[in-house]
């Protein structure tokens, strides 16, 4: 194992011992490592939890063609041996003979009035000029949700992301690839274990290390994207004493298709499993498509996202409306749980101490299936779950429901299958009476609570109206 990291900043080798002077910790972020270099000042410090994009950066790896791919994240949410094997791009790297094109139509379409948010935008803008030519408006506006403007508007941006991104993607850092690719290799990929008077932080090369190592250490915090567990370091200041990270496990970045079924590595980023998923599992891809921003989609996982057990969290209830099922692996081996069985109370669950999330598996739906999510928030982009739902139903022959299943976030302390309406609707004709009839089974199934994101009454409305919608959207 290493003690240190390595990664490539300002076109060099960087080299980071953790000592125990305090200065740098292997929770450090990426944010605050970069605001304490004297040439790094561009990237700023907004909301320090993923919400505005004023600290983004861009991240690039090797792609394994000899070329790097891009992508843009928030620094805020970034531990520095995260870094391990890779390139950091901030806004003082853009500088060349003359402006970048994304800094250029800035400057065109006059897109800056204050400027505090403008790197952000501008390494937003680097990603997308990095990764698709010529953009669909929705693609713009998919690549600058996560960036927060409050003086400009978007409009002026938009049109720069439109003018600067019509082009064939070559810059300098295209030019510099072969260099940089090189000198990437030459930073050791094994597993990186880092240890300070208060911390023991791990980055295990392989799955096998990494059960061994949750075995030995089962009361370490395991993190896969840390967009949820760096909230904790940046948001409470929290002194996490023990991380096994697993971003640099190779076996949990697999995705495959088995037959009707698609199995995904727990380590696969959201914003990665996006067009796999879209023809066959669109209800997943569509409630991906409102899962935070870019900047998070590229850090976060699916199986990060499970591991956390969150009552609210958007994945659980269309994964639950597909069947999907789950791998957790021990020193012991591994078991297949089906999701709607995984979550046992508020963030507890059937894991054991010593086991690891690795593998999603979702079968395709069965022929005549239809499946729908959705979410209910205060914000359309960006925004927690009020109320989420994911739903599936099958007819058989004669129109009567062979299949149901009611999955609802927001509606208790877990993520939970509505039984008792489910059971009522069984065998019932698929018509909007008998629909309406079912709403009212939901109160036995569910006793929401109110908080700050809405009150009991309105989520035993939203539930309600929510089955409803999914029998106009199924009616075919």
């Amino acid at each position: 194992m290493q003690k240190e990291i390595s990664f490539i900043l300002d076109g060099a080798v960087r080299k980071l011992d953790f000592r125990d002077d305090g200065l740098i910790t292997p929770t450090t972020t990426l944010l605050n490592y970069l605001r304490s270099l004297p040439t790094h000042k561009g990237v700023k410090e907004g909301c320090a939890e993923g919400d505005c994009g004023a600290c983004t950066v861009v991240i690039a790896e090797p792609n394994g063609e000899g070329r790097m791919k891009y992508k843009a994240v928030d620094s805020c949410l970034v531990f520095l041996p995260m870094l391990h094997g890779k390139q950091v791009i901030t806004v003082e790297n853009l500088k060349d003979d003359q402006l970048h094109p994304v800094q250029q139509a800035m400057v065109d379409t006059n897109g800056s009035q204050c400027g505090f948010c403008t790197p952000g935008f501008i390494m937003s803008l680097l990603s997308l000029y990095k990764n698709t030519q010529t953009p669909s408006r929705a693609e713009i506006d998919d690549a600058l949700t996560g960036n927060l403007c409050r003086c400009t508007g978007y409009k002026p941006i938009v049109e720069a992301a439109a003018s600067s991104c019509a082009h064939s993607g070559m810059d300098r850092f295209t030019r510099e690839e072969p260099v940089t690719v090189n000198l990437i290799n030459s930073i050791s990929p094994a597993s990186v274990h880092v240890q300070t008077g208060r911390q023991e932080y791990f980055r295990p090369a392989s799955l096998g290390e990494a059960i061994t190592l949750k075995h030995g250490h089962a009361d370490a915090v395991v993190i896969n994207g840390a967009t949820d567990v760096a909230l904790r370091v940046t948001k409470r200041h929290e002194l996490i004493g023990k991380i096994i990270d697993l971003s640099a496990v190779e076996e949990l970045q697999m995705l495959r298709r088995d037959g009707d079924a698609i199995s995904i590595g727990a380590g696969v980023t959201l914003s990665r499993l996006m067009p796999e998923i879209r023809a066959d599992y669109p209800a997943l891809h569509d409630m991906l498509s409102v899962f935070g921003s870019l900047q998070i989609r590229n850090l976060a996982t699916l199986g990060g996202n499970l591991g956390t057990a969150s009552p609210i969290g958007d994945m659980l209830p269309a994964l639950m409306a597909y069947e999907g099922r789950l791998v957790l692996e021990g020193i012991n081996g591994k078991r297949e749980i089906p999701l709607h069985a995984y979550v046992t109370g508020y963030r507890t669950t059937v894991r054991k101490p010593d086991e690891l999330i690795t593998e999603i598996i979702i079968p395709k739906p069965q022929p005549g299936t239809v499946v729908r999510s959705y979410k209910i928030s205060k914000r359309k982009d960006l925004d927690i779950s009020t109320v989420s739902a994911g739903f599936s139903r099958r007819l058989d022959d004669q129109g009567n429901a062979a299949s149901v299943i009611l999955a609802y976030g927001g509606m208790a302390g877990k993520t939970a299958r509505a039984s008792a309406t489910e059971k009522f609707l069984l065998g019932k004709r698929w018509e909007r009476q008998v629909v309406e009839e079912a709403g009212t089974y939901l109160e036995n199934d569910f006793r929401p609570i109110s908080d700050a994101r809405g009150g009991a009454e309105m989520r035993r409305v939203a539930a309600k109206n929510l089955l409803l919608k999914f029998w106009t959207m199924s009616r075919g």
